[in-house]
C-alpha cells in the first residue's frame, strides 16, 4: 500500500517536466527551420569589402552636398577635362566676335565661359548660347566651334527703345518691354519717357499712335499711364492731356486740330480733357481763371450802366 502511494506521487512530481522538455524540443526544431536556409546560403566573396566601399561613398557623397562642394568639385573635373584637351592643342586661341555695342567684350565672355584655361572640345555651345541670351541687351546668340582652336560668337543686341519710370526708379526698355537696364547714359536722354505700372508692355502700341501727331509728339514730356487702363500725356509747358480709354487716335487728331486753328496748347491753360467723345474740356489756370472772372464782371457791369 505505501509503495502503490509512493509510486503514484512520483508520476504527479515529474508530468510537469514532460511538457517543458517536449516545448524545449519544439523550439529548438523551430529554430533549426528557420536558421537552415541561412546556414545553406553562400555569400560571393569580397561582400563585406564592398558593403564597406559603398557605406564610405555615401557618407562623401553626403558630405559633398551637405558642405555644398558640388561646384567646386564640377569645377575642378571641367578644369583638368580642358587640361587634357587644351594638351590634345585644342584651346581656344581665336575668339571672333561680332554684333556687340552695348555689352562688353568682358561681359560676354564671362557668360559664355571662355577663359584663358578654356578649350574647344568641352565648351558646351548650347549653354552658352543660353546665358548670353539671358543678358537682357542680347535678344539672339549664335555660338559656333571652328576646330581645332577657334570660336565664333554673333549676338543681336536689343535697341533701347524709352525710358520707363516706376515706383521712382528709371530703367532703360526695349520695344518688347524688356528692362535693359538702369543706368541711363546721356545719349539716351531723349527717349520717350512713359511712366507708371505696365508702361513697359504697352508703350510701343501707344507711341506709335503718337507718332502720327508729330507737333504733339515733339511737345510731350511724360506720357503716364492710368489705372492701367488709359493715358494721360504731361506736355513740355506743364499742361496735362487727358486721353480715354478707347479712341485714342480720334482724342490726339480733336487736339491737334485745336492747336493748329486756335493755338490751344499755347494758351494760358492747365488741363485739356478729351474724355468724353462729343466734346473737349479745357481748364484754365488760377490766374487766367481770375482774369476771366474780372472780364465778365466788367462786361455785366457794362451792360448794366447801358441799360
Amino acid at each position: 500500500m505505501v509503495g502503490r502511494l509512493a509510486r503514484l506521487l512520483a508520476r504527479r512530481h515529474e508530468s510537469p517536466r514532460r511538457p517543458a522538455a517536449a516545448r524545449r524540443g519544439l523550439a529548438s526544431r523551430s529554430v533549426r527551420r528557420l536558421t537552415l536556409p541561412l546556414a545553406r546560403l553562400r555569400v560571393p566573396r569580397h561582400t563585406g569589402l564592398a558593403a564597406c566601399l559603398s557605406f564610405l561613398l555615401g557618407v562623401t557623397a553626403y558630405g559633398v552636398i551637405k558642405g555644398d562642394h558640388v561646384a567646386a568639385i564640377q569645377s575642378a573635373i571641367k578644369d583638368a577635362a580642358d587640361a587634357a584637351a587644351n594638351a590634345a592643342g585644342m584651346r581656344i586661341a581665336t575668339v571672333s566676335l561680332s554684333g556687340q555695342r552695348q555689352v562688353s567684350r568682358e561681359e560676354i565672355f564671362a557668360a559664355a565661359g571662355v577663359t584663358d584655361h578654356s578649350s574647344l572640345l568641352f565648351l558646351d555651345v548650347a549653354d552658352a548660347r543660353a546665358r548670353l541670351e539671358a543678358i537682357p541687351w542680347i535678344a539672339e546668340a549664335t555660338v559656333r566651334k571652328l576646330y581645332p582652336d577657334r570660336l565664333q560668337i554673333t549676338i543681336t543686341e536689343r535697341e533701347a527703345f524709352a525710358l520707363w519710370q516706376r515706383e521712382g526708379t528709371v530703367a532703360v526698355i526695349a520695344a518688347d518691354g524688356t528692362v535693359l537696364g538702369t543706368k541711363v547714359e546721356p545719349r539716351l536722354a531723349s527717349l520717350p519717357f512713359v511712366v507708371g505700372n505696365g508702361a513697359a508692355g504697352k508703350a510701343r502700341d501707344f507711341l506709335a499712335v503718337l507718332d502720327r501727331f508729330p507737333a504733339i509728339r515733339d511737345s510731350v514730356r511724360a506720357s503716364i499711364l492710368v489705372a492701367d487702363r488709359r493715358w494721360n500725356l504731361r506736355l513740355k509747358n506743364g499742361i496735362d492731356v487727358r486721353l480715354p480709354n478707347t479712341e485714342v487716335e480720334r482724342a490726339l487728331e480733336t487736339l491737334a486740330r485745336f492747336d493748329r486753328d486756335k493755338s490751344l496748347l499755347s494758351r494760358d491753360i492747365t488741363a485739356v480733357d478729351l474724355r468724353l467723345p462729343d466734346r473737349l474740356v479745357v481748364r484754365l489756370s488760377d490766374a487766367a481763371a481770375q482774369a476771366r472772372e474780372d472780364a465778365l464782371k466788367k462786361t455785366a457791369k457794362k451792360k448794366g450802366g447801358d441799360a
